[in-house]
């Protein structure tokens, strides 16, 4: 798993054999957000809008919106509104401004009910527009105020006196009387164009048009994050955190699972690969105590990180794999002796191969199985047994617990003769039960006068 790359399957392994931790984790998740939700009280936030006629640039529609939440205009809205308790400074947390398209300042407040936030909006919207009214007539200069006011007059009295010489001019039809008239008609419309664009682009008259665009809308529903937003994130979170821890311990696992990488550790040659056919207890090892119960009820006594057991053949195919091992055996002995057969304690599948090896090879060599700790491992004593066969499975040991098991041969003075590794396979069903399959080999009961443990 360290090296492998995470894939959707792996994933899947984790929520298929950790759903009921993953499930409590996704609980304590919600019940998390929760609790921060009665921490939080809930919010309501609507918006006001203000129109601002004429030409206006990007930049400033921006320093109109900071206009809008400045101190002087929010501090005017808490004066107006007058809650008890509320500041200007408390409230300047709760009022923001942004520059919407078509020349609208969105004004949104926030309070913790509906009709508050309402009022909030409402007040600082109102504030705004008459801040910046006055801001635009105390920007005014007084005689730049008035020239475009005599100017008017003057295009006024021009205009009339246009009109009195077009009814002065001939009343005939001549060609220069029309003409004249068509002439000082167009010189009155333009007058009257040029006077409408210089009220269009006084920028005094502009910020003084501004006007707020109805009332707030009252919020139907709070403003996130809410309650519900909270209790699903949480589990959410909780959940995720979960698989990823997952997958971060098996990344930065070190238990072995290739063969050279475990034939290294016991400093020996791999005899071979067995297959032991899966059972419940070989997935769920027993214990005892309220530990285990827990662990039990939790579902993390089972391994997620071993692939799924593949299908195997029929247990004549799988007892040629025992019988080719003890072959293999027979050939590195230079005459018949006894073997010490090594199951490291915990290994079930281990434990049930060394069992099958021992009714394979019945005399020859003679098996005598015993469970040795890798935590304090012990090996027994070189007596009548001339060498150590170690059986193990795959991916359940580190390298220096298989290391501590070779240096406890090595202190009794036993030889690691060969490695077999147990792998489990998925068992086909039985034709019937009155038939049992050829070569079928009858159980092994072995005793526990082995010194290090039964097995």
């Amino acid at each position: 798993m360290s090296d492998d790359t995470i894939r959707l399957v792996t994933i899947g392994r984790i929520i298929r054999r950790r759903w009921r931790l993953l499930t409590i984790l996704a609980v304590v998740g919600a019940l998390v957000g929760y609790g921060t939700s009665l921490l939080i009280p809930p919010r309501y936030t609507t918006s006001a809008s203000v129109l601002l006629p004429g030409a206006w640039q990007e930049r400033e529609l921006l320093t109109q919106a900071e206009i809008a939440t400045s101190s002087v205009v929010v501090d005017r809205a808490a004066a107006t509104l007058g809650w008890s308790g509320v500041s200007g400074s408390e409230l300047r947390d709760q009022v923001s401004a942004k520059a919407a398209d078509g020349n609208i300042i969105k004004i949104s407040g926030t309070a913790d009910t509906p009709e508050r936030a309402q009022q909030l909006s409402d007040q600082v919207a109102q504030q705004f527009v008459t801040f910046a009214a006055r801001i635009a007539g105390a920007n005014t200069d007084p005689e730049a105020a008035a020239r475009p006011e005599a100017l008017r007059q003057m295009v006024v009295q021009t205009s009339r006196r246009i009109t009195d010489l077009a009814e002065a001019a001939d009343p005939g039809q001549t060609v220069e009387s029309v003409q004249t008239r068509t002439e000082l008609a167009k010189l009155r419309t333009a007058l009257q164009e040029a006077i409408k664009k210089l009220d269009q682009a006084d920028p005094a008259a502009n910020k003084a048009n501004m006007v707020v665009m109805g009332p707030a809308a009252r919020p139907a529903g709070e403003a996130p994050p809410t309650r519900t937003q909270l209790i699903v994130g949480g589990a959410l979170l909780f959940f995720l955190l979960a698989v990823i821890g997952h997958l971060t311990a098996a990344r930065m696992s070190r238990r072995l699972r290739t063969e050279p990488e475990i034939a290294a550790a016991l400093g020996s040659a791999l005899l071979g690969t067995v297959d032991v056919p899966g059972e419940r207890p070989a997935h769920r090892p027993e214990g005892r105590g309220p530990r285990a119960r827990i662990r039990r009820l939790l579902g993390v006594d089972i391994r997620w990180d071993i692939p799924t057991p593949q299908s195997s053949g029929d247990e004549a195919g799988r007892q040629i794999r025992y019988r080719r091992v003890c072959a293999r055996l027979r050939d590195r002995l230079p005459a018949p002796r006894q073997l010490l057969v090594v199951v490291p304690d915990g290994d079930e599948i281990a434990r049930r191969a060394a069992g099958q090896l021992v009714a394979e090879a019945e005399s020859d060599p003679l098996l005598r199985v015993v469970g040795v700790s890798v935590s304090r491992p012990v090996v027994p004593d070189r007596d009548s047994e001339s060498g150590v066969l170690v059986v193990l499975s795959a991916g359940n040991w580190t390298a220096g617990e298989l290391a501590g098991i070779a240096e406890a041969c090595a202190d009794a003075k036993q030889e690691v003769v060969g490695i077999v590794l147990a792998g489990m396979v998925r068992a086909r069903p039985t034709r019937s039960a009155g038939h049992p399959a050829h070569g079928a080999t009858p159980t092994i009961a072995v005793g526990d006068d082995a010194a290090g443990g039964a097995v």
